[in-house]
């Protein structure tokens, strides 16, 4: 099989904050045959690598001084199932938001909540992605990869995959040391309906449809893209800060200035504030300078009007950071990777 490596290849169209930039060299690859290949090809030896699954996690800051690697890897397929569970084994480099309406259609349970998230379903371990009351790893049975040093298959379960809070081992121990290939989930046959965050119910209610799979897959389509743009229209890359999590004794402390301070319980003893709604009270809503800015109906996006540099992006992120670090004495950190 010839390796088709591409010099000097734009990765406007691959990144939806619509970055113009461009890859040294670019790769890619849509079976676990022809990524082996490439990581032996003497290419990989001498020069730095990146795998770029949906390019929606990212900000790429300047052109990249190595080989993009393109994860193409299709295929769900149904693996197992009982009365109660289907398990569903699904190529990382599918669509994360097509896959959610395939298990949908099929009348499984577990993924609805995260529907219309950008990205490749290989990001969703990494990441460990969550909206509206629900996370990856609530039906994720195992994660297949290959190790970049052995270059061996491995897999890891979904307990030795580390997750927390938007993180995995795949974004600590084994950052940069392996490539994914596979994700098995384990879905429900009967719905959950995991209507917790308030928005999924109210917005059942102003539909005036019952809960189900389908119905509540619809709502978070319908709030997300009321909350949201679209990056075919605005670049951007959903939310660019995860939601900080702190003390309940801080949070005390900031509810006698701000008792307004929109937060969720995440233990006991610690709470997770709205990162938007403190970006939003730090005066940074609608900004926007030249062709850069964040947007008007969700404070949590950054967003490219057109022809945006990615170090545009991050300056005005390190901004945000001090503003509401001096205001609020916390601390937020990005969400997107920045390469």
């Amino acid at each position: 099989m010839s390796i088709s490596i591409v010099k000097n290849f734009p990765l406007d169209h691959l990144n939806t904050f619509n970055i113009s930039a461009n890859a040294k060299f670019f790769y890619e690859f849509k079976t676990l045959e022809s990524l082996k290949e490439i990581l032996n090809h003497n290419l990989l030896k001498t020069e730095k690598s990146f795998v770029l699954g949906g390019g929606s996690n990212i900000l790429i800051s300047n052109d990249f001084d190595g080989i993009v690697l393109k994860n193409s890897i299709k295929g769900i397929h149904i693996t197992k199932e009982n009365k109660n569970h289907t398990e569903v084994e699904v190529g990382s480099g599918e669509n994360w938001h097509e896959f959610v309406l395939w298990c949908v259609k099929k009348n499984l349970s577990g993924v609805e909540n995260l529907a219309l998230i950008p990205g490749s379903v290989g990001a969703s371990p990494i990441q460990n992605i969550g909206a509206y009351g629900c996370e990856a790893k609530d039906t994720i049975k195992k994660v297949e990869f290959i190790d970049l040093e052995s270059k061996t298959i491995k897999e890891l379960t979904n307990s030795e995959c580390d997750f927390s809070y938007r993180s995995s081992i795949f974004k600590k121990d084994l950052k940069e040391k392996c490539i994914i290939t596979k994700v098995t989930f384990l879905l429900n046959k009967k719905p959950i309906n995991n209507t917790s965050y308030g928005a999924i119910a109210s917005e059942l209610t102003a539909l005036k449809i019952q809960a189900s799979p389908q119905s509540i897959c619809n709502a978070v389509i319908n709030i997300r893209s009321r909350k949201l743009p679209d990056p075919q229209k605005i670049g951007n890359s959903g939310s660019f800060f995860k939601n900080p999590i702190i003390s309940n004794k801080k949070l005390k402390k900031i509810k006698v200035e701000y008792p307004e301070i929109v937060n969720y319980k995440y233990s006991q003893t610690y709470s997770k504030i709205a990162a938007g709604w403190l970006i939003e009270m730090a005066g940074w809503k609608g900004y926007r300078k030249n062709d850069f800015g964040v947007y008007d109906k969700q404070a949590l996006v950054l967003v490219n009007y057109g022809n945006a540099s990615g170090n545009d992006i991050i300056e005005l992120s390190k901004k945000i950071q001090r503003s509401v670090h001096k205001k609020f004495d916390i601390k937020i950190y990005p969400e997107v990777n920045i390469i």
